[in-house]
């Protein structure tokens, strides 16, 4: 089995998985000072864009193509090149398609698609100008392309929406949900698709505090919500966009309103998922390998299924035991150290509460 996998920052997350099962790897980058370019069996340096990973593609013969990006701005060009590879060639690109990522790379284009599906999303509106404001303070303002937080404000009043419209001509607008923020990844593939257990995120602030900088558990325990509507809800969506790969999802919970709000929806590896990998054995990055080489069912999903309660922490600069090999994975550790230097996390899990509170001290 021949591989290309095109982007080398997440490689090392499943380089052991590609080893065990004897995969012969191919890698594209469009950079030759990114880190991992060691691990691959072979490496191409190619322009930015999908061109030269196709052309690497078919003159190397691979048996499937699996895009490691984890930001949004290249996913449409993966997409139309998966379109085009699997309707010419042949080759399987285990990625989104294109009328899966125009839904959910922009924020109104989600809304929309919500709406269509019947799933509950925040009341909204486009604003075009802060006087075209109906909804009650406070709101968010968002901007439809984006990812990480990024152009997001909670606004409390009409001077903090004019400072918005300061940087940007037009805002999506929406209603400020107090409650609980929750993750969830669905794998899909060939029709077929699967809810992971849901993460458990932390309290919406006023602040608009980052995910990165709070304490997240897994899975997630909130009273009055049961994971099941979660996992329905994950299931409606990925199978409304009908297409394959991974699918994360952030959702909002409102304790006043007892009501689950579907926020918006990422087709790329996400930041919770080795908290999902902690907290049920599952690893969807490994599952994108499964579906390249035709192993994904959910059977061997559901039959590979872990229960454990776990945490992620971030530690800045983690100074704790060294972890076993291989050291992005839970086969033979309890925790994981992922993210750059001074920005790292901690992913600690354990078979009860009380452990993962013992674990918890020992590491950090």
């Amino acid at each position: 089995m021949k591989i290309l996998f095109i982007g080398s920052r997440l490689y090392d997350d499943i380089d052991y998985y590609v080893k065990r099962k004897g995969i012969e790897s191919i890698l594209t980058e469009s950079n030759e000072e990114a880190i991992n370019l060691d691990l691959p069996d072979q490496v191409f340096i190619v322009p930015r864009g999908m061109e030269g990973p196709t052309s690497i593609a078919i003159s190397q013969n691979v048996d499937a193509i699996v895009p490691l990006i984890g930001i949004d701005p290249p996913l449409i060009q993966v997409a139309q090149m998966k379109e085009e590879v699997e309707k010419e060639y042949g080759i399987p690109v285990i990625a989104a398609d294109v009328r899966a990522v125009e839904l959910t790379s922009d924020k109104i284009n989600t809304k929309k698609f919500y709406e269509e599906i019947d799933v509950a999303t925040p009341p909204y509106q486009i604003l075009n100008s802060p006087e075209d404001l109906t909804l009650e303070f406070p709101v968010v303002l968002k901007q439809g392309a984006g990812q990480g937080g990024k152009d997001i404000m909670v606004a409390h009043n009409l001077d903090d929406v004019g400072e918005y419209f300061e940087k940007f001509n037009q805002a999506l607008c929406e209603k400020f949900i107090e409650g609980s923020e929750i993750s969830i990844e669905v794998l899909g593939y060939d029709g077929e698709y699967v809810a992971l257990p849901p993460i458990y995120k932390g309290e919406t602030t006023l602040e608009g505090t980052h995910p990165l900088n709070k304490v997240k558990l897994g899975p997630c325990l909130i009273d009055g919500l049961d994971n099941n509507l979660i996992q329905r809800t994950a299931y409606k969506v990925a199978r409304n966009l009908d297409s394959d790969g991974i699918f994360e999802m952030d959702f909002m919970y409102s304790h006043k309103d007892n009501q689950l709000y579907a926020i918006e929806v990422n087709t790329r590896p996400n930041g919770t998922r080795y908290l999902t990998t902690a907290t049920c054995g599952i690893n969807s990055l490994c599952e994108l390998i499964n579906m390249a080489c035709g192993e994904f069912s959910l059977k061997n999903v559901f039959d590979n299924l872990e229960y454990y309660y776990s945490t992620e922490i971030p530690v800045g600069e983690y100074k704790g035991p060294e972890a076993n090999e291989p050291i992005k994975s839970f086969d033979n550790n309890n925790f994981v150290v992922h993210g750059p230097e001074g920005y790292q996390r901690i992913t600690i899990r354990a078979k009860s509460k009380k452990e993962l509170e013992e674990l918890v001290n020992d590491l950090t």
